[in-house]
């Protein structure tokens, strides 16, 4: 993961910092300071989980990547496999359009070496439409009647 995470920054100078986080927001691996990279990786899952309902509402294919920009660069993230997303940090300089192609190649690589050697604790995301897996018993519980100790006045 490291190698992969450092080529891309050797590569792109303009990127300042990357995480690789599970998509239920824990860090998997980072070059960014301990606090930053686990707040980065949970808003990552955020915005993923945001942009995948999104694609899938209108329809219009699978989520490739959320970015926001910034003032004084862009934060973006791809889906890195079935469980992981990696997010990157640019500066203003940062020609997204070339970065995009170089960033989802990474994610490609690191995502299928995670999914194949290396089980993390993140959960899938569920298909949007797919059936109830298991019913619960709490759907059934019996309803509770409270007498009403409020009596109305007579007229």
């Amino acid at each position: 993961m490291g190698t992969e995470l450092q080529g891309l920054r050797w590569r792109r100078p303009e990127v300042t910092g990357t995480v690789l986080a599970g998509t239920d927001g824990l860090l998997i691996s980072s070059d960014l300071p301990a606090t930053d990279a686990t707040h980065l990786a949970a808003l990552a899952a955020a915005s993923f989980g945001l942009g995948h309902r999104v694609a899938d509402t209108v329809r219009h294919g699978e989520f490739r990547e959320s970015v926001v920009r910034t003032s004084t660069g862009a934060v973006v993230t791809y889906p890195a496999g079935r469980n992981a997303l990696l997010t990157l940090v640019a500066d203003a300089g940062a020609d997204l359009e070339e970065l995009h192609a170089d960033a989802r190649a990474v994610a490609r690589r690191t995502g299928s070496m995670l999914d194949t050697h290396r089980r993390i604790g993140a959960t899938p995301v569920p298909e949007a439409h797919a059936a109830l897996m298991a019913r619960t018993s709490a759907g059934r519980l019996p309803r509770r009647v409270t007498p009403h100790a409020w009596r109305r006045p007579p007229i």
